[in-house]
């Protein structure tokens, strides 16, 4: 079935035909199981589209049920007192010197394959007399995939390396070409990542569900903040993030082939989107819903290019950590390196997000202390997560570098 007759396909039929697709795969070969391959790929990104629209219009109707007035005893508004009552337990616990627990939800939100350009908005809790600063949490974190593992040690995510090119002529009575589909893995293993903050005495004086509020605040945001970089730049090994720049010690073990990199851009010019889109994908399509990452300093190079008649050569629509560069969605992330700067840094990457895996196994674990700087009257705090991510399919995105000289 072709791509047309399958988008008029209820989301059970199209389960349902991927079954089919699975048992009719099993004696088949060469074009046959080729065409088979390809249809199944292609009910993949349909179910997936249908989950992206789907919690698209969850995250639409949560914002739209938070801008409501709350409603009153007499209308329900159970659920709400429940979360209040929870937080103020919470808040009263973390007052006494006890241990509480954050939701690793808070950490990164569940917009898995959304590609929008609409960003994710981070709920700012703060004291009546403390004014928040800049945004330091790149939204990379919300926008990759996440598989919540709680009480795991590691994952591993397979994904298909090659679908085969061996078809070809064959001579009567000779054997059959062999075209086999490659598979790899993809290892996910925990890091455990940690975060120190200091408020106030005068915090003790907030309510308890304010005060809790306050305090997961200041964990999660640094804890985000870390994992948002390791994405990019988790250096691998024992117990460590495999960022979208790190390769392995071995070429062999590349998820990402190191040889793809884009090495010849020195500088932001006119056809560098160009370039960068063109590079991506395999031989025979052009891909769509990919999200370009990039430093902020390189943002404002794309920004202030002009032509000859002093125009502007794109065209850049901001929403704060994210926007669009002629229609190309993009996600600022300060740890990419800036263009024409270090040389073999690695400045850029362009994928779908989904071909980045984030998983998470605790919740955050939090505790307080009053004893560290008893006399200044701070009150410590020290939270801790165990969290991985690796890409999770090959060549899933195409990564912009510095040339060596």
């Amino acid at each position: 079935m072709n791509r047309e007759q399958l988008m008029k396909m209820s989301k059970k039929e199209l389960k349902a035909r991927l079954v089919t697709v699975g048992k009719e795969a099993q004696d088949k070969s060469g074009e046959e199981l080729t065409a088979l391959m390809d249809e199944a790929k292609t009910i993949g990104e349909i179910l997936d589209e249908i989950k992206a629209r789907e919690e698209l219009a969850r995250a639409a109707a949560a914002a739209a049920t938070e801008g409501e007035e709350p409603e009153d005893d007499t209308k329900g508004g159970e659920g709400a007192e429940t979360k209040d009552k929870a937080r103020a337990e919470s808040g009263k616990a973390l007052k006494n010197g006890k241990a509480v627990k954050f939701k690793a939800k808070a950490i990164a939100k569940p917009l898995n394959t959304i590609t929008t350009t609409t960003g994710v908005v981070m709920p700012h809790h703060t004291s009546p007399d403390i004014s928040p600063t800049f945004n330091n949490v790149s939204s990379l974190i919300d926008r990759v995939k996440t598989v919540p593992l709680v009480g795991g040690e590691s994952y591993q995510r397979p994904y298909v390396k090659s679908y085969g090119d061996g078809a070809g002529s064959t001579a009567e009575g000779a054997d059959y070409n062999t075209s086999e589909p490659e598979f790899g893995y993809a290892d996910i293993v925990r890091e455990k990542i940690t975060a120190y903050a200091e408020e106030p005495e005068e915090m003790q004086k907030l309510p308890d569900a304010d005060y809790d509020g306050v305090v997961e605040d200041s964990v999660t945001r640094a804890i985000k903040r870390y994992a948002s970089r390791q994405i990019l730049v988790g250096k691998g090994g024992t117990g460590k993030f495999r960022g979208i720049f790190y390769n392995p010690d071995s070429a062999s073990d590349d998820i990402i082939d190191r040889t793809t990199d884009i090495a010849t851009i020195t500088a932001i010019a006119d056809d560098t989107l160009d370039e960068i889109i063109y590079s991506f994908g395999g031989d025979e399509e052009v891909e769509d819903v990919a999200v370009l990452i990039l430093n902020k300093k390189d943002l404002k190079k794309f920004a202030k290019l002009r032509d000859k008649q002093g125009r502007k050569v794109y065209t850049i629509v901001n929403h704060g950590n994210t926007g669009t560069i002629d229609e190309v969605p993009y996600i600022i992330n300060s740890a990419c390196a800036e263009i024409g700067g270090t040389k073999d840094a690695y400045c850029m990457a362009y994928g779908p997000l989904s071909n980045y895996e984030v998983a998470v196994f605790s919740d955050i674990d939090a505790q307080k202390s009053t004893e560290y700087k008893f006399k200044q009257g701070q009150i410590a705090y020290k939270a801790s997560v165990f969290m991985g991510g690796n890409v999770v399919a090959r060549n899933g995105f195409i990564r912009v570098k510095n040339p060596s000289a």
